[in-house]
């Protein structure tokens, strides 16, 4: 995982809000119109509105989380159980996808492999967003020995190597004879990339709440005699939230590839568990007497990835004043 330039992400809020004009009601002078401000998000909105980019990130990943939630939409095929006679059967008309080598309908697996994927990235993001956002409103509001002492336990968790990480800890609860149900495999993923994931957003928090918190409104609130607790949730936290929406909506894509690379090394999810990792990893002997066994379980995650990342570019260009 890499450490994001917080210049990339964090930007000033803008020294004025553009504003919108409100419609006359019937028989109002048109000098007596008054203008509605608009905000932060009301702006990011508008301009997300007009990109395409946005739009076309936006329906392949609604159509991702209704394959992750409601599989049976797409499919009737059984992703579990095959007959060895259909075995590396090619895509036909009964088939769209073909069969694996278990004769099990590939078109199945994937549509059913949404799930794990999705679930997990999204479940290790929250978890992230969490600690990480806590720890680094927390280091970067205090300050003094508190924010170098947080700040030296995430450089900590931050020199550990994502991958040998993750196989380190996967290895130990989930390795070779384990008998993990399937959510506790899921637990144990999404534990490990939230180990190793949150110290790069609590560093994107800490930098976001140092460049917010002498502004004018927190000085404001300080001297009317708020407590740190309101100065924090009311005032600091929905202007430090910004590039955490950003890094979070990449950070979701960045993770499904994470699983399926732990799942395609043998160490991630297991089965029974069906996700897109899994069955690359399946395929990777058949790669030449059988290539659509690898194409489309890897179409689906790179889409899904390109999905997420590109969203978060389109956020990222619509909540900085900067881009504009």
């Amino acid at each position: 995982m890499s450490d994001p330039s917080a210049a990339s992400i964090v930007s000033t809020p803008r020294p004025e809000n553009p504003t919108e004009m409100v419609p006359a009601t019937p028989g109002q002078p048109e000098a007596t119109r008054k203008e509605k401000p608009r905000g932060l998000l009301g702006d990011a909105w508008r301009d997300l509105r007009r990109k395409p980019l946005f739009w076309i990130s936006a329906t392949f990943i609604v159509i991702f989380v209704l394959m992750a939630i409601f599989p049976s939409l797409f499919t009737n095929g059984d992703p579990y159980n095959g007959a060895l006679s259909r075995s590396r059967v090619e895509p036909s008309g009964d088939a769209w996808f073909g069969y694996d080598v278990q004769g099990r309908d590939v078109f199945a697996r994937v549509i059913y492999g949404a799930n794990a994927s999705i679930v997990v990235s999204l479940l290790s993001v929250l978890g992230v967003m969490l600690i990480g956002g806590t720890m680094g409103i927390i280091a970067g509001y205090r300050g003094g020995w508190v924010d170098a002492l947080l700040s030296r336990i995430a450089d900590i968790f931050f020199g550990l190597p994502f991958v040998l990480g993750a196989i380190v800890i996967l290895t130990t609860f989930n390795g070779a004879g384990s008998d993990n149900s399937e959510w506790q495999i899921k637990g144990l993923v999404i534990a490990s990339l939230v180990l190793l994931g949150w110290p790069v957003v609590m560093r994107l928090m800490r930098s976001s709440v140092l460049a917010n918190k002498e502004a004018d409104y927190i000085v404001a609130a300080r001297a009317m005699g708020a407590s740190t607790s309101r100065i924090i949730l009311k005032h600091l936290l929905p202007n430090c939230l910004a590039p955490l929406l950003v890094y979070g909506t990449i950070m979701v894509g960045s993770f499904i590839g994470a699983e399926a690379t732990l799942s395609f090394l043998g160490i991630g999810l297991k089965s029974p568990v069906v996700s897109w990792g899994i069955m690359v990893n399946e395929a990777q002997n058949y790669l030449r007497p059988s290539p659509f066994l690898l194409f489309f379980p890897s179409a689906f995650l790179v889409t899904a990835v390109l999905s997420f990342v590109m969203l978060g570019e389109a956020v990222r260009e619509a909540l900085d004043p900067k881009l504009r």
